[in-house]
């Protein structure tokens, strides 16, 4: 209760606020909750949009947004919020900031990678989103965009290639020497699990290959069609695929 009370009083230290909705928390995306019927959107973080892909050269496409919104279920669907607003936004949404057990849900979301500081609306979380990024966490152990880039592209139906500048929420690049632990993201998409599962075009056979085999090198994987990575050869064969012969 404490950690409430200290949560609120830093906030209207800190802000021009006023209450906001508390209850208990349905997860709509990444950055959207709904909260005793109030759709809640929260303050200076942006998420990936639920239909939104990630991925660049060296990291296959994947359905980060969709993988965003279901983590973010996994750590709130169902548990009680505090919110204090800040604002309401041009859709008509309580922009907030919410707690829960005393812990900003804003922040954790930064830190652990799922969401990007949104830095138009504020900097509360831009030290999250720098620690997030140094150490690969969540999003930023592959190929991203950011969430603004993502919206303006799709208003200009137009597939970019390169990351749009100046759109409120930014990624942070870090030069890291050797890769980091790719921890946080689903298996299907880590590459630094190095067992390539691949799809045969001609017979449709589900073959891994591991390194150090004839066309390991050559072998792409493509998670769209249904290829993906695999961190172990037990994995793998319990997923039904086969290793190669070369």
């Amino acid at each position: 209760m404490l950690r409430h009370l200290f949560f609120t009083a830093a906030l209207i230290l800190a802000n021009p606020v006023t209450a906001g909705p508390s209850g208990t928390i349905h997860v709509v995306d990444g950055d959207t909750l709904k909260i005793d019927g109030t759709t809640v959107r929260l303050h200076a973080i942006d998420a990936p949009e639920t239909d939104q892909m990630c991925g660049d050269a060296n990291s296959p496409a994947w359905a980060c947004g969709d993988w965003v919104r279901n983590k973010t279920r996994q750590m709130y669907e169902g548990r009680s919020a505090i919110c204090v607003a800040t604002d309401t936004d041009r859709y008509g949404r309580t922009v907030a900031k919410c707690s829960v057990d005393g812990q900003d849900v804003g922040e954790r979301l930064v830190s652990d990678g799922l969401a990007f500081a949104y830095r138009q609306y504020g900097m509360d979380y831009d030290l999250a989103e720098k620690g997030a990024a140094v150490n690969g966490r969540g999003l930023h152990g592959t190929g991203i965009m950011s969430p603004a880039a993502f919206r303006s592209a799709q208003r200009a139906k137009a597939r970019p290639t390169t990351l749009a500048q100046n759109t409120g929420a930014k990624t942070v690049t870090v030069n890291r020497g050797k890769p980091t632990k790719r921890s946080g993201l689903p298996n299907i998409v880590n590459s630094n699990c190095t067992i390539k599962g691949n799809i045969s075009l001609s017979s449709g056979e589900r073959i891994y290959h591991v390194p150090g085999q004839e066309f390991y090198s050559k072998t792409r994987i493509s998670p769209t069609k249904g290829e993906r990575w695999f961190c172990s050869e037990a994995e793998a064969r319990a997923a039904g695929w086969r290793k190669a012969r070369n």
